[in-house]
């Protein structure tokens, strides 16, 4: 082996990356970039309740819940709350042989007990009709999902038992057409004011904070609220659900006892 000549077993080898590894490469250094601008939106976006419990009592006629942040962006802050998912019957009322009766009817899941928007805006002027759709943000983007029996039902009847169920709940208190106000101060403190109205339903209540740069969500973030019976009458609710049998004989051994006071009390006057 001549000198100067190195062995082919030491030769320097070139890396060559194959187009996989390469697009493989790109792949993993845009979900980097991806998580780390989701990271700084986060630490952007600080939001907070005045109180992240409803109580319930027997005699309660409402409670106003403040929401609050602050946000290290420019954008218009878009806020939604929906309470505790339930499944629904909407029923439709005919006039047969002079009687209003029950003749036709549409089940759905996946219905909101409560909701309402809050923004610094005109939804219109913040975000197009797209990315209201896709987050559900206002009365005529819900979306409620057929159960089974339902499913089968002609499209337009199905419309029609779908804004009856809104009108409902509009009617009821529970779902808010106009927007609560947000005000945002010194374009980094915001707040709102969510009124729940005394006919509110147990359960959790998601509130979710969106900015909104130029029709594009740069920031999102959700905090949670829970309503919940509280005094004498959650005692008994809670007793009338675990003990039935035992509330059913309580309430009969009241009634008849009532009963029999009320009549003691006429005989003597």
């Amino acid at each position: 082996m001549g000198a100067g000549v190195r062995p082919a077993l030491f030769r320097p080898r070139l890396f060559r990356p194959s187009p996989f590894r390469i697009a493989l490469l790109a792949l993993m250094l845009i979900v980097v970039a991806g998580r780390a601008d989701f990271a700084r939106a986060e630490q952007a976006l600080v939001v907070d309740l005045s109180d992240r419990e409803v109580e319930i009592t027997a005699d309660f006629n409402g409670s106003s819940v403040l929401m609050f942040g602050a946000l290290d962006m420019p954008g218009d802050v878009i806020v939604v709350v929906r309470g505790p998912l339930q499944r629904q019957i909407v029923r439709r009322k005919s006039r047969v042989s002079g009687i209003w009766l029950n003749t036709a009817a549409a089940t759905f899941g996946n219905v909101p007990a409560f909701y309402a928007v809050a923004a610094n805006r005109p939804l219109v002027d913040i975000a197009e009709s797209k990315l209201r759709a896709r987050e559900e943000i206002g009365l005529e983007f819900l979306r409620f999902n057929p159960a089974p029996e339902s499913a089968t039902m002609v499209e337009e009847d199905l419309a029609e038992f779908h804004r009856g169920l809104i009108r409902n709940k509009r009617r009821a208190g529970l779902y808010r057409a106009a927007l609560y106000p947000v005000k945002i101060l010194g374009d980094k403190l915001f707040r709102t004011e969510i009124w729940f109205p005394a006919n509110v339903a147990t359960g959790t209540y998601r509130i979710i904070v969106y900015v909104v740069d130029k029709g594009r969500v740069v920031a999102e973030k959700s905090v949670i609220l829970t309503a919940r019976k509280a005094g004498i009458g959650a005692d008994i609710f809670e007793f009338a659900h675990r003990q039935s049998a035992a509330y059913g004989m309580a309430a009969i051994i009241i009634a008849v006892a009532a009963g029999w006071l009320a009549a003691a009390v006429f005989r003597k006057t």
